[in-house]
Parts: C-alpha cells; structure tokens; sequence
C-alpha cells in the first residue's frame, strides 16, 4: 500500500479485508504480478497522470478467480486469467474489471503472463503500428535488457527484423541474444553510434528508444535516411533534447508511443495488435523472460531493482509464497 507520495519505501506491507466484487468486477487470487519502471514513478507521483493515494502499485497480473461480480458471464471461480489494470497487482487478492482479463493458455506460467502485458503491448505496438517495421530491416533496440527492451528485441526478430539490441552489461547483451538479437553493442565500452552504422552497413532502418539519455542522439545519428526513431519513454530519467537538423538531414521520422492512449488515438490498429499479439502468446511462440522473483513483502526491493535498471527483462512478485 502507498498511502504517502514519494520514495519507493513509502510502500508498506498491511492486511485488509479481501475484496468484494460489484458489477463487472472479479477478484483474482494474484500468484504472480509484474514490475514496471512506471511503478515508482506512480509512487512518487512523477507519472503523466497521478493515481490518488492511498493506492495499491502493480499493474499487471496472473492467476485465479475466486469470485465474480454480477453481470460477469466470461469467467467463472477457478479460471486462471492474465491482465493489467493502472493498480491493485501487489496483494494477495486483487479486485479487477472483468473486461481486462484473458484467460490463460494452458501452457503459461502465472509469471510468463503476468510478465507478459505491458511491456510486449508496447514494443509491439511500437513496432507494428508506429514503426511499421518490414522483414530484413534493421532494428535497433536501446535498453535492451529491460522488460520493453528484451520484449523488443524478441518480437522484433519474430516480425522478420534483424535485430541489434544494445545495453549496459554483457549479461543483458546475453540475454538480448537469446531472444533473437543478430547483434549486440555495450554502449558503455563502445561508440553507439560507430558500431550501428558498422553492424548495419550504414545505418539502422528503425531504432526503439524506452530509455532517453545520452543515447538517444547517438542512436538518431546512427539511422538510415529515412529512418524511423520511436520514443517510448525515458528510463534513465532524462529527456534528450535532439537538434532537429539531424532529423531535416536525415528525411527521418520521430514517432512516439504513449501506451495509455494508444487505443483511444487508434483503435483500429490496436485491436489488431492486440489479436496477433495474443496470439502469438497462447501459441507460445513468445516467452517473457522472467530473471528475478521476490514475494510480497520483498516488493521494495522488486521496484528498487527496477527503478535502478538492475534488471534483465521482468521482476515478478509472488504474493501466494
């Protein structure tokens, strides 16, 4: 619970009644809940939108439904559901609208699902509907040890792209490979912008930008022309100011992705998305990779691993252990 804005250890640990569904709401039984970098910024009230305390963090969940609201008819107790809503995923029993579940496919692991949503929403979205990324492009994919990055890197080389994915650690790099990556660069040992055009043969067609920063402008010089830079936020906690003559020099596009209003700007393209992403999951042929898992009174600690870009890929709280 945050009952108080500010640093991650405003969370505590505190029991409550379970909750009660009402209309069109089910209460899930949480085995496995995701953490995202917009977590802490929720907690500090340094999101785009503010949630009013107090408030329970966690966006994204897996697991199983023990009541069901009048007027449900999709889900009953004991179907084993995923999905994501702005808060409630840190705790033993959520409250959820029934509209923002899906039922598990029999092969998924609570946490691959509850991994899966928002970071694969994003990268996929950003790639198929902003990017418009085409087989045998080059795709660059900063911060490619985090949750967005690593779900870029995999999905980008299921779409046919060829991949280069770049991070902080030969351990993510790693990592980034087995997900697809035809190349890595660790941009703290190299020059980005150097070994993109080198990899690339001059340039890349497409670059993912989830972290800001210093890179940012590395990555932009590093494009093809014509090339399409997408921001998707910015980890590292600093807005790039990029000149704009690059972009006139270069005949590129910057395009952005803002998750929340992306299915209200564009439904169309994000019922799509949404359809050929699910189903590339039921059919198993993407697989979040989950590095680290933390029970619920270790949440601080999950968010502050988060927060500090110590992951690879997703950090999963186990609330039933």
């Amino acid at each position: 619970m945050c009952r108080e804005y500010g640093p991650l250890e405003n969370v505590v640990i505190e029991d409550a009644e379970v909750p009660t569904p009402g209309p069109g709401m089910v209460v899930v039984e949480v085995h496995a809940s995701a953490v995202n970098f917009a977590d802490s910024l929720l907690i500090a009230n340094a999101y785009q939108v503010s949630m009013p305390v107090p408030f329970i963090p966690g966006s994204e969940l897996a697991g199983v439904i023990t009541a069901c609201g009048e007027g449900v008819d999709t889900f009953r107790p004991g179907d084993r559901v995923y999905g994501s809503a702005f808060s409630g995923g840190f705790a033993e029993y959520a409250l959820m609208p029934a509209i923002a579940l899906r039922p598990m496919a029999e092969s998924s692991t609570f946490a691959e699902a509850a991994a899966f949503g928002v970071a694969h929403a994003t990268s996929y979205h950003a790639l198929r509907s902003v990017a418009d990324v085409q087989s045998g492009e080059w795709v660059v994919v900063l911060g490619a040890g985090g949750g967005v990055g690593m779900a870029g890197v995999e999905l980008a080389h299921l779409l046919g792209a060829r991949v280069i994915a770049a991070a902080s650690s030969e351990e993510k790099l790693a990592a980034a490979r087995t997900k697809g990556a035809q190349a890595t660069i660790n941009y703290e040992t190299e020059n980005l912008k150097e070994r993109i055009k080198e990899i690339a043969g001059g340039g890349a067609d497409v670059v993912l930008d989830p972290v800001g920063g210093d890179y940012s402008e590395a990555a932009l010089r590093a494009t093809r022309f014509g090339g399409r830079f997408v921001v998707l936020g910015f980890a590292s906690g600093a807005i790039p100011r990029i000149p704009l003559n690059l972009v006139l020099l270069k005949g590129m596009i910057i395009k952005a992705l803002d998750i929340r209003t992306f299915a209200s700007n564009d439904p169309a393209a994000a019922e799509r998305d949404e359809r050929e992403l699910h189903e590339l999951f039921a059919a198993g042929q993407v697989h979040p990779l989950v590095s680290e898992r933390f029970t619920l009174d270790q949440t601080v600690s999950a968010l502050r691993m988060v927060a500090d870009r110590k992951a690879i890929g997703k950090v999963i709280v186990e609330p039933q252990l």
